[in-house]
């Protein structure tokens, strides 16, 4: 008899396969938000709706048009993060005391974005949505848990620190 997989990978299975929708050339996520064991959001990184995604273009904007650019800059970047989608598509009534599972994979080796984490933009978005915890995948057995209290208290940006 087949040993029956865990509900937490259950839905960072879910969130895994979502982020095969993501249309970056360099590492594209996938994110469910599950509040009361059913899935009420999902999201994966891509441009605005109507805008050409860099698979669309075949190259990269922020590496084309802001080629100084290796950390963060996503201002410069076209994609919506797949939090940020996720997040768009439910109202925060809904999302308090939530849970967010979250998946990176890099394009160009398909291997788990290492370290992967929310960054400063997305983290803000997630505490004023109400969402409890996120749950991130950093391999095929294991996720860290992120209590969001934790964002909270320690403001890494008042430490002069950026997260991405």
């Amino acid at each position: 008899m087949s040993k029956r997989i865990d509900k937490i990978n259950y839905y960072l299975n879910i969130a895994e396969a979502i982020s095969e929708r993501g249309t970056c050339l360099r590492k594209n996520f996938g994110c469910i938000i599950v509040k009361n064991d059913e899935i009420i959001s999902t999201g994966y990184t891509g441009a605005p709706r109507g805008r050409k995604n860099c698979i669309d273009l075949g190259y990269c904007t922020k590496k084309e048009k802001f080629p100084e650019i290796h950390h963060g800059g996503y201002d410069a970047c076209r994609s919506v993060h797949a939090e940020q989608n996720a997040m768009l598509s439910v109202a925060r009534r809904d999302m308090i005391g939530s849970t967010m599972y979250l998946v990176g994979k890099r394009v160009d080796t398909n291997e788990y974005e290492p370290g992967a984490n929310s960054c400063q933009m997305c983290r803000k978005m997630i505490i004023n949505a109400g969402i409890k915890e996120i749950i991130i995948r950093k391999n095929k057995e294991e996720y860290t848990k992120v209590d969001i209290e934790e964002w909270i208290k320690n403001d890494e940006l008042l430490e002069g620190k950026n997260t991405y």
